[in-house]
């Protein structure tokens, strides 16, 4: 393996709480389709993909599951990986973090980063939230909750090793100075700079005391290897570093040419990482790519929001490459892109079955009807011949250009054109007109090589795209040319047309997908009225729910999903509660009406407003809140 033509690229590792949804595989396909454009390039490259399997989350999920945690987390690896294989991604490694030789070389990081000074021993005190696996300090709360996905938080303190991040934060603002391509796009960059780097960098939490399912720290038995040291390492130990003698191929492969990620956690590669990575004294990845997000309409997918999609299945439904086409062509490279069954539909008729589609089965259906299959490059008369070469010389240019910087939605546009334009020429020559005199034979031939050839290069440029369509217009040309240029080959001789994409019907599939989603749901609800958890009569007695009148309601500042509520709940005393619920009322709504009050609920301080309480709501239908109000019942009145 040559060094100048190697390319190393990751993805970052899947977290094994749940099935990933078509949200998380946007991160093996486009690493995919980035792996195999470097192929064509001539790179020997090597694809490195796995799952995150420690923490606290796993813990409680196979808790819940009656199971260990090594046997939940060795069936939800299996289903990522199932899921990645679904793909028809081509990595050629699936590390998991539960490996032996990973487990032994991160208890060596840590013990090396320990003894040179980097790691230290103290005291942690913050807000927690499990999730996500971060602390925060009150002030990085966002409406009291996390900054990260907006759940609650918890208090926690605890004994714990930190990495000592401040020692390199000038060092790492160096570097990003002297790589402006370090973090791709530049906007997450700058967020990194202003957000973190610039304000200053706290020490990192990197080991834990308060669960066990982690790799422990070799010489302090009470602590397991925090998250970020475990789960980030995966990238060097995969290919063989190790702190007392490193393999022939990571000497090769690091460092990593590109690490793609979700733009959720650009900060944890591109500070937390490369400290490490300096820590231990190694070169630091070439460029980090963090990709915006997939959303079900303007919605994160959600199994409580009952909007997940799962990628496997839509697989199942609609063929693998139309899976690959839609998440490559409708994520931008710096905003979310979306994703619905209708959106999905009309994508795929559009795009794969009436303009590359349609163009690939005519084409290679009038080659052999007119000229049994046999045609050969004519001369270039017409304005539309020239147009079309120079559509496809262009398409080809900016390919390159775009795929070169991971632009990956625009590769897919300027491909695209390019079939349109070849759709396009065939209305513009009318070879079913040219057929109809032998005279025109000569330019008839020209017309369908024209057509044939860029179809070659169309199938050569989606290749990293739609790998298994690209197969099928290969086969069906008799050519397996792969030079990317017009003109390349002088004659064809085809074989049978074949559809590549059969019309969808919208309504036909929507209907379908409806009873799917009705049946699933109800299913679901089930699962959820088995396994919900139980408590006893002496729990719900530690709960007081008292009836309080609410006097008065105002917007907190800066907070919009917060209204300030003062409650008469019989005490003679005004009661404070700070309640998420201003997307759903108006303080006017609520005035005057008495609600459920959870009245021992310990005060916290939320944006400022001292909430001492809970009131009670219910979630109606999607995105909808509705407030218990039980106007005719007493402020005071004890619920039971």
């Amino acid at each position: 393996m040559s060094e100048n033509k190697k390319f190393y690229i990751t993805t970052a590792i899947a977290y094994t709480s749940r099935k990933p949804h078509i949200g998380n595989a946007y991160d093996i396909v486009l690493a995919d389709m980035i792996a195999r454009y470097k192929k064509q390039m001539g790179f020997d490259v090597f694809l490195m993909t796995g799952s995150d399997e420690h923490g606290q989350k796993i813990e409680e999920y196979a808790k819940a599951a009656g199971i260990t945690p090594k046997e939940y987390v060795d069936g939800v690896s299996g289903e990522i990986k199932a899921v990645w294989d679904s793909l028809n991604t081509s990595y050629d490694k699936f590390i998991r973090t539960t490996d032996d030789y990973h487990e032994a070389a991160v208890q060596k990081i840590f013990k090396k980063l320990y003894e040179q000074g980097d790691i230290y021993k103290g005291h942690y005190e913050g807000k927690y939230c499990v999730p996500c696996e971060s602390f925060f300090t009150a002030s990085q709360l966002v409406d009291g909750k996390c900054p990260d996905c907006g759940r609650e938080v918890v208090d926690s303190k605890e004994e714990a090793y930190f990495l000592r991040l401040s020692k390199y934060q000038d060092k790492l603002l160096e570097y990003y100075e002297q790589n402006p391509d370090f973090i791709k796009p530049d906007s997450r960059k700058n967020e990194m700079i202003n957000n973190f780097l610039k304000p200053g960098l706290s020490d990192l939490c990197v080991s834990r005391t308060s669960f066990k399912w982690g790799i422990p720290v070799t010489f302090d038995d009470n602590h397991v290897i925090y998250v970020w040291i475990d789960a980030l390492s995966n990238y060097i130990t995969g290919v063989g570093y190790d702190p007392d003698g490193s393999s022939e191929q990571f000497d090769k492969l690091w460092p990593a040419d590109l690490h793609v990620i979700g733009k959720d956690i650009v900060r944890f590669h591109t500070i937390y990482w490369p400290i490490i990575l300096m820590a231990l004294g190694l070169p630091l990845p070439k460029q980090v790519l963090g990709h915006p997000w997939v959303l079900v309409g303007e919605d994160k997918m959600s199994k409580s929001k009952g909007n997940v999609i799962y990628a496997d299945e839509l697989a199942k439904k609609f063929g693998i490459d139309a899976v690959r086409y839609y998440l490559l062509s409708e994520i931008p490279f710096t905003q979310d892109g979306t994703i619905t069954y209708e959106s999905f539909i009309t994508k795929f008729n559009a795009d794969l079955a009436n303009t590359l589609g349609n163009l690939v089965n005519r084409s290679i259906a009038m080659t052999n009807k007119y000229f049994g299959g046999k045609v050969s490059q004519g001369a270039v008369t017409e304005e539309c011949d020239k147009e079309l070469l120079a559509t496809a010389e262009e398409t080809i240019a900016n390919y390159h250009k775009y795929m070169d910087i991971y632009h990956n939605a625009d590769a897919c546009e300027t491909i695209m054109n390019l079939a349109k334009r070849c759709n396009k020429y065939i209305d513009e020559t009318t070879p079913w007109s040219l057929a109809k005199d032998e005279a025109n034979n000569e330019r008839l031939s020209a017309v369908l090589y024209n057509l044939l050839e860029c179809i070659r290069l169309l199938g050569i440029m989606l290749t990293p795209i739609i790998p298994d369509s690209c197969d099928s217009i290969k086969s069906q040309l008799c050519c397996d040319n792969t030079e990317l240029k017009f003109g390349a080959v002088k004659d064809y001789s085809v074989g049978e047309a074949k559809p590549l994409f059969a019309r969808l019907d919208a309504a036909k599939v929507l209907e379908e997908i409806a009873a799917e989603q009705e049946a699933a749901k109800k299913a679901a609800e089930a699962e959820n009225v088995a396994t919900v958890a139980q408590i006893t009569i002496d729990d719900f007695a530690k709960v007081e729910l008292t009836a309080a009148k609410i006097t008065a309601c105002e917007p907190v500042p800066k907070a919009k999903k917060l209204l300030k509520l003062t409650l008469d709940d019989g005490s003679g005393k005004d009661r404070t509660v700070a309640s998420g619920i201003a997307k759903w009322y108006k303080p006017e709504d609520l005035i005057g009406h008495t609600v459920i009050l959870v009245s021992n609920l310990k005060p916290a301080k939320l944006c400022g407003v001292e909430s001492a309480g809970m009131i009670l709501a219910a979630d109606c239908a999607e995105d909808d809140v509705k407030v218990l109000f039980i106007d005719n019942v007493p402020a005071g009145s004890k619920i039971r």
